[in-house]
């Protein structure tokens, strides 16, 4: 999976946790639940939903690599090569 396959990914993911969310406006370093008010469940929902898509195992200790979208991206294409 390249960088921007991913994204996409993680927008799609976000949007389908948050469907009111215009992820379009999220910047590289955002925190999620700063700037989209992700409560505890939504960010969980969000970590199901991606792993799901990506076919990609998402332990409890990777969780704090996914708080924004440079860092997700980031987890997931090293773990899809």
């Amino acid at each position: 999976m390249n960088r921007t396959d991913a994204l996409d990914m993680i927008r799609e993911s976000i949007s389908s946790v948050i469907p009111d969310t215009d992820v379009a406006t999220l910047e590289p370093d955002d925190a999620f639940r700063d700037v989209l008010e992700m409560d505890s469940l939504d960010f969980l929902s969000f970590v199901e939903v991606l792993s799901e898509r990506s076919g990609v195992r998402i332990e409890d200790e990777d969780t704090p690599r996914l708080t924004t979208l440079s860092g997700s991206a980031d987890f997931l294409v090293a773990h899809t090569r």
